[in-house]
Order: structure tokens, then C-alpha cells, then sequence
């Protein structure tokens, strides 16, 4: 068996049309959907995600303002930037690059930013509107995730879904938005006893650690469908997923390759958040 490879471009492309005409249906209201970008510091990385977010929303008809500030920023600084964006009318989404500097708290930060101009999905609030069942921002990685199962016709309920990693961003939002679905979820940890033998059970495998190729073809079920949502930089530069793709694809039934399968998914659902927190936004007051 070889498995069919799930086009996270090709899908990414489909889901930002349609977007597209509602970002279009704003705008004849005299609505351009606003992301508020704010880096700090100069990790490579952080800028290279940065910019391409700031191209999706050029591309896709959204505005777009980046306010970059030295990695020695003071946090009171940082926060109050948030609480002036979180009542400028013009901005309805509001996105904190992470990892922060140290001296910078994450949590400080997320919780400052506006519920309803939350588009990364993380904050308390939203997070508990996602466990809850409530109308929310959802965190963007799980719900492209989500996206990606449904594109391509693979059945939730009633499936064995194991999610490898435990984080806020990805491991425990997709978790639950699985278990919304009915699926039976496991979610592993770094400190799991025998990680392949709850791999080997998941019809739905969701791999999320920051650990290149963790996953070998003996870890997963025959005709499963994997989710590999691992970006790791190689020795030799090249891009990795968590999943070892080569020896896995011989086994799986779908799989996302990396480059090109969760990370386009990604950035599309954070422009799908500026757009659906601008419709609200537009017909409610700001809360902040």
C-alpha cells in the first residue's frame, strides 16, 4: 500500500476562495478586514512565518500592519500596543508572534488581546468556547487540521484518534475539536510508556512534537489516515516532519507531507479568523 498524499496547497487554495468572496462581500460595506502583526525580536524564523503571513493577506485581499519591536522591549510596552490596537476599528485581528523573548510573558500577552480580535485562537476565553461547543475563534493549526480530514472524506466518529503532543497551540485543541467529532481520543506525552502502542491503534494519527521523523512505519496502523503537523530545520537545512515520511507512506492510507501539507492550512484559517472576526466585529460593539 502507498498512500495518497493530502495536498494542504491545493486544499489551502479551495478553502481561501471561498473566503475570498466574503472578504468581498465586506468590502462592498466599505469593510477591509485588518491583521495587526506585532514581532519582537529577530528570530529567523519568526520572520520568515511573519512574512508570509503578511503575503496571504496581500494576496487575499485583507490589510495588513506589522509592528516590529527590539527583542528588549518591556512587556508593559508590548501590552499596551495590544490595548490600542484592541480598539482601533480598523484592525479586527490581532496576531503576537511566539515564541516571545523570556522576560516577555506569553500568557500576559495572550490574555490582553481582545477576545473577539483573537484570530490565533489561544486565548482563555476562545479555548474554553472550544471545549464548551461554543461559537469562538478557533486555534488555526487544528482547525486546518480538521479541514484537511474532511477534504478528503475520512471518517471521525466512532474512529480511534491518538494526537502525539500535548501543547496549547496544537495537541490539546485538536484533541478537542476530535473528540467534538466523536472520535475515542488519546492524546501522548513525552512521558507516554510504549508510544507505539497507542500509534498502532489510531485510525486518525495527529503528530505534533517538534521532533524530527519520531514516528517510524512500524508505529502506524495499516491504511491509517496521518497528520504530521512537525516543521524541523535539518543539519543539512532541508525540512522534516515528525513523521518519517518515506518508510510511512508505505504503510498509511493519507498522509501530509512537509513541506505542502498542514502549514499552508495554517495561515489560510488565520485569514478564514480576520475575516469571520471582522463580519462580528462589524455587527457588535468591540470588546477589549
Amino acid at each position: 500500500m502507498t498512500a495518497s498524499i493530502i495536498d494542504g496547497i491545493a486544499i489551502a487554495r479551495e478553502v481561501r476562495a471561498q473566503w475570498q468572496a466574503r472578504t468581498a462581500a465586506l468590502k462592498t460595506r466599505g469593510i477591509t478586514p485588518g491583521l495587526a502583526v506585532i514581532l519582537v525580536g529577530e528570530d529567523p524564523a519568526s520572520q520568515v512565518y511573519v512574512r508570509n503571513k503578511i503575503k496571504a493577506c496581500a494576496e487575499n485581499g485583507l490589510r495588513s500592519a506589522l509592528y516590529h519591536l527590539p527583542a528588549e522591549v518591556e512587556e508593559e510596552e508590548v501590552l499596551e500596543r495590544i490595548r490600542t490596537l484592541n480598539s482601533d476599528p480598523t484592525i479586527h485581528g490581532i496576531l503576537v508572534q511566539l515564541p516571545l523573548p523570556p522576560h516577555v510573558r506569553s500568557a500576559a500577552v495572550l490574555e490582553t488581546i481582545s477576545v473577539a480580535k483573537d484570530v490565533d485562537g489561544l486565548h482563555a476565553q476562545n479555548i474554553g468556547s472550544l471545549l464548551l461547543g461554543r461559537p469562538g475563534l478557533y486555534p488555526c493549526t487544528p482547525a486546518g487540521c480538521m479541514i484537511l480530514l474532511d477534504r478528503i472524506g475520512a471518517a471521525v466518529e466512532g474512529r480511534e484518534a491518538v494526537v502525539v503532543g500535548r501543547s496549547d497551540i496544537v495537541g490539546k485543541p485538536v484533541a478537542m475539536m476530535l473528540l467534538a467529532r466523536r472520535a475515542t481520543v488519546t492524546i501522548c506525552t513525552s512521558k507516554t510508556r510504549d508510544l507505539a502502542s497507542h500509534t498502532r491503534r489510531a485510525d486518525i494519527l495527529v503528530v505534533a512534537t517538534g521532533h524530527p521523523r519520531l514516528i517510524t512505519a512500524d508505529m502506524v496502523k495499516p491504511g491509517a489516515v496521518v497528520i504530521d503537523v512537525g516543521t524541523n530545520r535539518l543539519p543539512n537545512g532541508k525540512l522534516a516532519g515528525d513523521v518519517d515520511f518515506d518508510a510511512v507512506k508505505e504503510v498509511a492510507g493519507w498522509i501530509t507531507p512537509v513541506p505542502g501539507g498542514v502549514g499552508p492550512m495554517t495561515i489560510t484559517m488565520l485569514l478564514a479568523n480576520t475575516v469571520l472576526a471582522a463580519e462580528h466585529l462589524s455587527a457588535a460593539p468591540i470588546r477589549s
